[in-house]
């Protein structure tokens, strides 16, 4: 039997060389069949992600979709079961057990939310999202015919989403829309509308074949928007805490495998010792500064005010990318790409579509293997009707772009998807295994990692930020558990983690409609990285090596984190306990 040592070996040699191992190969060949089933039912989100030729297909919001997923996905699982019992190799055996459980995993999440909820989609939103993952700048040019093709099966869309809600609405044990929801996506509908027309506004595209198509699809979006205000926002709940098993199975869905009891103790303890640190901290960047003032609630806000004109912010940002992959090769933590990182700013639809700074990833198949991810940086969370715009003043001040480079770009989530893309790992790693647990977990403790080499005012805001995801972890459920309201949540988040009012709005919609539980996988995913760090120190003592740790570590791809311990634990300390 191969050594998985081995294997990883050959695919951490270099960056952009590396051969793609055979039980990689054989992996994928399995990972085809449960690619094939969501292929069938959600082609926009493997296109985003550059996984199989489901380039000009939709959503299947058909008759009895649930059951019908449930059935494919059950065969292919069976499938996979018995595989699993003739597999010897043991990199696909994990590989095939994390196929399982994605099968289980959208078994029962289908299965609970037809149980509890009356089904409902923002149609314009779902549609600039799978128009953006053919169109958007680095998507693949060979890609871009199949959008037209896409824009025509679009226009049958907002009458599916109006069938599948009238069949299910009159159930009186189904739980509805939250109303903000439904208020936040009609505001938005103009803003996609216009989000679509730009992505098509290309001169690959012919105008007089996409217009008159673009022309029906606003008509067809604002009949529809105008049956939601009629139909669905009269039945919309005005409390936004979902049914108990669907908040439940939304946390197992991030990869949360502790009772929110326990995850609330242990973000309430961290939100405190992290405020403690950052008092001290204030003390010496207001020493430093020569400011009158040592709360550190004043000290983020005066820097703060520092914020860069809107001409300079993205080459300021790749002034501190520079600086910051400088300290990662001197420091030793992390092996980077010959590449340079890409950044940008987000559209007025991106803003309405992803209100935080993201990570956009490249294709995990399919590809060179040159392709990229690039950085987004929001700007601003769009208004309701009738209100003024509001924009972030959080990511746009010179101190927080150490931590949020760090985060979303290097070492963190860029250079995370780079190397899944560059080092070959498998599709059962890279997108199967993919939660926010296990990707957040990597982001957080890269921002961990640099955090002691950047400047004072940058380590602030990374406590700021740190803080912030202590935060969620306990606002998140308390608020989904009735254990806090809205506005205190508010308080906390404006006063103590010194959000700015845009950034607050976003966090608590984040919390309640927007991602419920997702937002308590920063905090719970960083425990885990950094727990499992600790366990390695210790047993190596003076051979650990960081540089190796933490190749070690991104080369596994998307693993769960008992997966990922198992291989640190089995594979990497007892090789680096000789010599």
């Amino acid at each position: 039997m191969i050594r998985r040592l081995s294997l990883l070996l050959v695919a951490t040699t270099c960056w952009l060389s590396a051969q793609t191992p055979s039980w990689v190969e054989r992996s994928n060949e399995e990972s085809q069949a449960l690619v094939e089933v969501l292929g069938q039912f959600q082609p926009e989100m493997l296109t985003f992600l550059g996984l199989g030729d489901y380039h000009d297909q939709i959503i299947d919001l058909g008759p009895d979709r649930g059951a019908r997923l449930r059935s494919a996905v059950m065969t292919v699982r069976e499938h996979y079961r018995r595989r699993l019992e003739a597999e010897e190799n043991p990199f696909v055996r994990e590989d095939l057990a994390i196929l399982i459980d994605a099968a289980d995993e959208n078994v029962e999440t289908s299965l609970i939310q037809e149980q509890h909820m009356v089904p409902y989609v923002n149609a314009s939103q779902l549609i600039y999202q799978g128009l953006f993952g053919l169109l958007k700048p680095d998507a693949a040019p060979e890609h871009r015919p199949a959008a037209l093709s896409r824009l025509e099966r679009y226009l049958s869309l907002p009458a599916q989403v109006r069938a599948r809600y009238a069949e299910a609405a009159s159930d009186p044990e189904l739980t509805h829309p939250f109303r903000s929801q439904l208020e936040q996506g009609l505001a938005n509908t103009p803003r996609f509308i216009a989000g679509i027309r730009a992505l098509f506004a290309a001169p690959d595209f012919d105008a007089e074949a996409v217009n008159p198509l673009l022309d029906q699809l606003e008509t067809e979006l604002t009949a529809h928007d105008a049956w939601v205000r009629e139909t669905v926002l009269p039945a919309a709940r005005t409390d936004s805490r979902l049914p108990a098993p669907v908040y439940a199975q939304n946390l197992r869905g991030v990869g949360l495998d502790i009772p929110p009891a326990e995850l609330i103790e242990r973000a309430q303890t961290a939100y405190a010792e992290i405020r403690n640190e950052m008092r001290t901290l204030a003390g010496l960047i207001a020493a430093e500064r020569g400011w009158d003032t040592t709360d550190y609630t004043e000290v983020i806000r005066r820097l703060k005010a520092e914020q860069i004109p809107a001409d300079n912010v993205i080459p300021t940002y790749e002034a501190v990318i520079a600086e910051i992959e400088d300290i990662i090769r001197r420091e030793r933590i992390v092996t980077l790409p010959d590449r340079p990182m890409a950044i940008r700013l987000a559209t007025e639809a991106e803003n309405a579509a992803q209100p935080a700074p993201h990570m956009q990833p490249p294709p995990l198949t399919g590809g060179t293997g040159e392709e990229r991810g690039t950085f987004v940086l929001t700007t601003g969370t769009p208004p309701l009707d009738g209100e003024e715009a509001v924009t972030f003043d959080d990511f746009t001040f010179n101190a927080a772009t150490w931590t949020l480079t760090a985060h979303e770009g290097r070492p963190g989530h860029e250079l995370q998807f780079a190397a899944m893309v560059e080092r070959g790992v498998s599709v059962a790693r890279s997108f199967f295994a993919f939660n926010s647990v296990n990707v957040e977990g990597w982001a957080l403790y890269a921002e961990a990692e640099l955090k002691p080499y950047e400047p004072l005012e940058g380590q602030m805001i990374a406590l700021q930020f740190r803080l912030l995801r202590a935060s969620r972890a306990f606002l998140d459920p308390m608020l989904n558990l009735g254990q806090i309201t809205r506005e205190e949540a508010g308080r906390i988040l404006r006063e103590e983690v010194v959000l700015s009012d845009a950034m607050t709005e976003q966090e608590l919609d984040r919390y309640t409609f927007r991602s419920p539980g997702q937002a308590t996988a920063y905090f719970y995913g960083y425990l885990r990285v950094m727990a499992l760090r600790t366990r390695t120190e210790l047993a190596l003592g003076d051979r650990f090596d960081r540089l190796a740790f933490n190749d070690f570590l991104i080369q596994q791809g998307l693993i769960p984190p008992a997966l990922l311990a198992r291989a640190v634990e089995q594979e990497f300390i007892p090789t680096h306990r000789e010599p």
